[in-house]
């Protein structure tokens, strides 16, 4: 039965390629890890963060790959092992034969561990035309920022599959600032961030300016500098980053993560979009919006 509600959670999906039906299970696979880690007690002491936040509990369309979440406040002694004891047991129940790996290190700010299953594809019988071979195997990073900056906000989330599960979140705006603090300090260039701008802009999400500004000193170009990060600075600092970026790599590296009636809006990727969407995201702040 619980092999079925797999089964049937793909089938809601509605895959258009291959691809899509991949990166399916691989996200109703981070659905089952959330919840089990909700049974525990990990959220007393850490909140989720990231895409898949935004994917699972705001609605963005693009498919993501990792599991994000922050301490609630600084903790170097955390250890994320002891909450993964329960992660297989919570697996094998919905017909996975996870390999669950915990590669946290002492004296690392970020605590890593990994599940991969080659194993549910083989109990679903729902299959792609397109595909020629199996399920690719399911690989799902999960990390926990140990010393996380200060002033985020948090929220109570609801899963209601498998199972009813309470889930701490970072809140919209500390989840934008996150999101700002990597376009402008990340060391490469994702394409799937500048996808989540578009998202949060169309959205005038607020940001929490607190939060950004803590990351900033924290690591990164800014580290130790104190930058008093307002709205007119953001905008600023996001414009020059705009101005910089090549559109078509950006485009093409989001485009394996999007599905296929999306892809045609990735022609339209441009400075001149990029902007367009940040000055009307700076007057919608300005005016409250």
């Amino acid at each position: 039965m619980s092999v079925q509600m797999i089964r049937e959670r793909l089938e809601g999906y509605q895959c258009r390629t291959a691809l899509e039906e991949d990166h399916a299970l691989r996200e109703i696979t981070q659905e089952v890890v959330l919840a089990a880690l909700g049974r525990g007690d990990f959220f007393t002491h850490a909140l989720f963060q990231g895409g898949t936040c935004l994917r699972i509990f705001h609605g963005l369309s693009r498919f993501s790959e990792d599991l994000d979440f922050m301490l609630r406040a600084p903790d170097p002694a955390f250890r994320l092992g002891g909450h993964l004891t329960h992660l297989a047991d919570e697996l094998a129940a919905y017909g996975y034969h996870a390999e669950i790996t915990d590669r946290s290190q002492a004296g690392k700010a970020v605590q890593t561990a990994f599940v991969k299953d080659d194993s549910i594809g083989k109990l679903i019988e729902i299959r792609h035309p397109e595909r020629s071979g199996p399920l690719r195997k399911i690989r799902i990073k999960l990390e926990v920022d140990t010393n996380p900056p200060a002033g985020s906000g948090a929220v109570l989330d609801y899963l209601d599959f498998p199972f009813v599960a309470s889930v701490s979140s970072q809140d919209m705006p500390s989840l934008f600032a996150g999101k700002v603090y990597a376009l402008l300090c990340r060391a490469f260039m994702k394409g799937r961030d500048w996808y989540d701008f578009l998202w949060y802009t169309s959205r005038a999400a607020p940001l929490n300016l607190t939060f950004l500004s803590s990351a900033l000193d924290q690591a990164g170009p800014w580290k130790g500098m104190r930058v008093d990060a307002g709205l007119d600075w953001v905008s600023e600092e996001l414009s020059r980053k705009i101005r910089s970026i090549d559109w078509q790599s950006a485009a093409a590296e989001v485009a394996p993560f999007i599905r296929a009636h999306e892809q045609a809006s990735l022609r339209l990727w441009s400075e001149d979009l990029f902007l367009h969407q940040l000055n009307k995201w700076q007057k919608a702040r300005d005016t409250g919006a």
